[in-house]
């Protein structure tokens, strides 16, 4: 792995001339990788459909492929997510507190880089540029390793904002790519504590368990998304079904798709005909607790693992509960802390979920689909953290900075 630790080194090289960039210096260079994503438009999305004929002949699943798939309009996305990173307040140097000692010392608490952010993920080429313009603008160099679905397009998108960078007199190395994807290759990157600097896994429960686990250097936690919508006995059923609808079926793939359904007893007859009925136009398979296939017959069974597990398809689990402390019981147990939802009219069931229900997001009458660093004004995002320390839910700019103390004095000793 010789040549694994020359990348890193020469990663923590680009780290240390990078914090020294200013604003405009890195705004130019987020432009100019915009606009390259724009004019190598089509050799980005001929290596993606090498990519994609590749998953078909490998029978990857249909959601995972909309996963890795681009389109002119995603890749036009990616150039516009630079460009709305490019517009975003620069975190580096901001003093996030100051203070004077009796003694005369001026302290200031201010945001620094990471350094070197390493980021493990799967078959989603846009996190190739997500990462890529999130870490440059927070003042960190981008290490990354994706998945070999993605490696054509990923090895692209990579080459593209490398000669951006020196089109504008910047080292290139802040966005280094591995051409190895091999688990043995991921496993050497968790080892290289001191030349990365925070490891951040993106991808389904194995990817992350492994890379927890296992890894030296020290690391964010981002999330599966086992995310839950609870339709109280208090919801408007219409919008409970359009919401449901949204969560689990404008793009399944993701993280922050719905998995499961609650629904309380009281309204689950009313509710759950008018919810398959909108779920059936996208073949959603149900699987239900007996009250729920009592409600509609014909559907299979749902077992533990069925409510435990992060589909990423269009199957549903469901369950009908009591009251609302049956249903928080229930997320309780089986959340993955990531994006939990509440349907109701009643403000005081809204105040119970969103105090009791422990997750990154919580929702009161919207979709779990908004947990999105585009969508929360970030411009895009390295992930969705799960954790509680440092970052939590979607990671935008701040989370990409720790902080520093820089400490002015007149001579004073202690």
């Amino acid at each position: 792995m010789e040549h694994l630790q020359q990348m890193a080194m020469q990663a923590k090289q680009a780290a240390c001339q990078l914090a020294l960039y200013d604003t405009e210096t890195k705004n130019r260079a987020l432009l100019a990788v915009a606009q390259a994503l724009k004019d190598n438009m089509d050799s980005i999305l001929s290596a993606n459909a090498r990519d994609v004929a590749y998953a078909r002949d490998n029978d990857l699943r249909e959601a995972m492929i909309d996963r890795l798939a681009l389109t002119q309009d995603r890749v036009l996305a990616m150039a516009q997510g630079a460009r709305d990173v490019a517009a975003l307040e620069d975190p580096v140097g901001q003093i996030v507190d100051s203070f004077r000692r009796p003694n005369g010392l001026e302290i200031r608490k201010v945001r620094a880089p990471l350094g070197v952010v390493g980021i493990i993920y799967e078959a989603r080429p846009n996190v190739t540029v997500d990462s890529a313009i999130l870490c440059f603008k927070a003042g960190n160099a981008a290490f990354l390793r994706g998945g070999k679905e993605a490696f054509r397009s990923n090895t692209e998108l990579a080459q593209v904002m490398r000669r951006a960078l020196e089109s504008q007199g910047l080292n290139p190395n802040c966005v280094c790519l591995l051409d190895d994807t091999s688990r043995q290759t991921a496993a050497a990157m968790m080892g290289l504590r001191g030349l990365i600097d925070v490891l951040i896994p993106r991808g389904g429960a194995g990817l992350i368990r492994s890379v927890v686990e296992n890894s030296r250097v020290p690391v964010i936690e981002t999330g599966a998304g086992n995310c839950h919508i609870y339709v109280d006995k208090e919801a408007d059923l219409k919008m409970a079904v359009e919401i449901l609808f949204n969560a689990k079926c404008s793009r399944p793939s993701v993280c922050n798709a719905a998995e499961s359904l609650l629904v309380h007893q009281d309204i689950a007859a009313a509710f759950l005909p008018m919810a398959k009925a909108r779920l059936d136009e996208c073949d959603v398979e149900w699987r239900g607790c007996p009250r729920t296939i009592a409600a509609l017959p014909g559907i299979d069974p749902a077992t533990v693992e069925d409510y435990a597990v992060e589909y990423n398809d269009y199957i549903l689990s469901c369950k009908v509960v009591n009251c609302i402390e049956d249903a928080v019981r229930h997320i309780q147990r089986y959340t993955t802390g990531h994006s939990e939802c509440i349907v109701t009219q009643d403000q005081e069931a809204a105040r119970l979920f969103t105090a009791r229900v422990d997750a990154a997001a919580v929702y009161v009458n919207a979709s779990t689909r908004f947990t999105d660093g585009t969508e929360f004004g970030m411009g895009a995002e390295i992930g969705i953290s799960t954790q509680k320390m440092h970052a939590r839910g979607p990671m935008g700019l701040k989370e990409l900075t720790s902080w520093k103390y820089i400490i002015q004095g007149q001579g004073q000793i202690r």
